[in-house]
């Protein structure tokens, strides 16, 4: 065993965790999976929809994409720092799905640009409400020797679920002779299929059941006990986020340069098609090889992406910007949730995931506002030529982050801590 390559060696370990994780993590990947074949089918029309039936322009879609990931951000704290306090996730992931699922009707629904605003407004808090404590419910779950490769099998199939969504648009588009209204329609089932699998499939840990949650009331102070290694990666989360804004972007550059309404989703599909395929193996890496070396590879592909779109003249290199856009959220997405999860103690780590994904859709809404301006003033490939710049600084706050061996050391024993000290 110890003479065969790297890469076969990954590939078996690959296969042999993918077999053992834990029942709960399986069922939050498929509840992710049909929350994603809801949100993505609405989501690939949605830019469409709102600048060519609505009449919004770049500026108005940046914005409303912006306000709906920050506010989602910003409820991930709460709801992050209130699954450690109760010392329970599953009923905030169940109330989060549940919320998302029972606003999907409104956007078929909608008559202006005030209906999209709230209905993905309110889309977006429920997925504030649930993203931190799901994601803290998978390493409460998953054995610590496998939570790379939980996070990526969760990832893999929150990705096969929005690979399906967009291509499930394209047929409905088809087969509704490209009534975008009826299509949106069809995602309301898949929304309501998600929440059922979570009622029914995921249980928190006894070892969270058997408590009350961590000791003291929830303060600003618990913030100030998470670890500097912590900051860092949370610094530069915020600074790749800066460099990926929305991809609604990806799909108002496939219409720029000619694809038909109809093929417009299959930008998505592609992006998670190339998302998918990466999300588990590049998980399953992170638990045997260096961390920063899989993000540097990540931002290499979103600068690659980046420069095929700011230079495209025909859906080609869009759908090629795509695929690399894809593999850079696979090898980057599920190890930034590792990284939160290695760094953060036990009782904090709700709290952890929460403020991290505050400050990812506080650099999301600039991002995007960012994006939405350039492309206004200055025409499309401006737009994703400033997510290569952006791009480039990320990849110098890597070469300078390096986690001392005390503090991942200290980490990994913090761990295996229950919800109390």
């Amino acid at each position: 065993m110890h003479n065969l390559p790297n890469s076969l060696k990954t590939g078996l370990a690959a296969l042999g965790s993918f077999r053992v994780l834990p029942v709960g993590i399986w069922a939050l990947g498929f509840v992710s999976m049909f929350m994603d074949i809801s949100s993505e089918l609405i989501h690939s029309l949605l830019p469409v929809f709102m600048s060519s039936v609505l009449g919004a322009s770049m500026t108005d879609i940046g914005l409303i994409e912006g306000i709906a990931e920050a506010a989602a951000a910003i409820i991930k704290v709460f709801s992050g720092a209130i699954s450690d306090f109760i010392g329970k996730r599953k009923f905030l992931a169940v109330l989060g799905y549940g919320l998302a699922a029972f606003t999907k009707p409104v956007f078929p629904l909608a008559t202006t640009i005030g209906w999209v605003f709230v209905a993905r407004f309110i889309d977006r808090v429920g997925k504030g409400i649930r993203s931190a404590p799901r994601d803290a419910l998978v390493a409460d779950i998953a054995p610590l020797e496998m939570r790379g490769a939980a996070y990526g099998l969760r990832q893999s199939l929150d990705s096969i679920g929005a690979f399906f969504g967009p291509l499930a648009a394209v047929v409905f588009m088809l087969l509704f002779a490209g009534d975008i209204k009826s299509v949106l329609w069809v995602a309301v089932v898949p929304g309501f299929i998600s929440v059922l699998l979570l009622v029914s499939f995921v249980h928190d840990p006894e070892r969270a059941a058997g408590h009350s949650g961590k000791e003291g009331p929830l303060s600003f102070g618990d913030a100030m006990r998470l670890p500097v290694d912590y900051w860092l990666i949370v610094l530069l989360g915020a600074v790749f986020t800066l460099a990926r804004f929305s991809e609604a972007f990806l799909v108002l550059r496939a219409q720029d340069v000619g694809l038909s309404l109809g093929y417009v989703p299959m930008v998505f599909v592609v992006m998670n098609i190339t998302y998918t395929l990466s999300s588990y193996p590049a998980g399953v890496a992170a638990d045997q090889f260096s961390s920063r070396t899989i993000l540097i590879s990540g931002l290499v592909m979103l600068a690659a992406a980046d420069l095929a779109l700011a230079g495209a003249a025909s859906p080609l290199l869009v759908f090629i910007g795509a695929g690399l856009w894809g593999v850079h959220m696979g090898l980057t997405q599920g190890l930034f949730a590792k990284l939160v999860a290695d760094t953060a103690p036990s009782v904090l780590r709700g709290t952890a995931f929460g403020i991290f994904n505050l400050v990812s859709g506080i650099s999301l809404l600039l991002a995007s506002l960012i994006a939405g301006m350039l492309w206004s003033a200055f025409g499309a490939p401006s737009t994703f030529i400033a997510g290569a710049v952006f791009v480039t600084i990320s990849v110098f706050g890597l070469l300078f982050y390096r986690r001392s061996p005390h503090r991942r050391e200290e980490g990994r024993k913090d761990s295996d801590v229950g919800y109390k000290r």
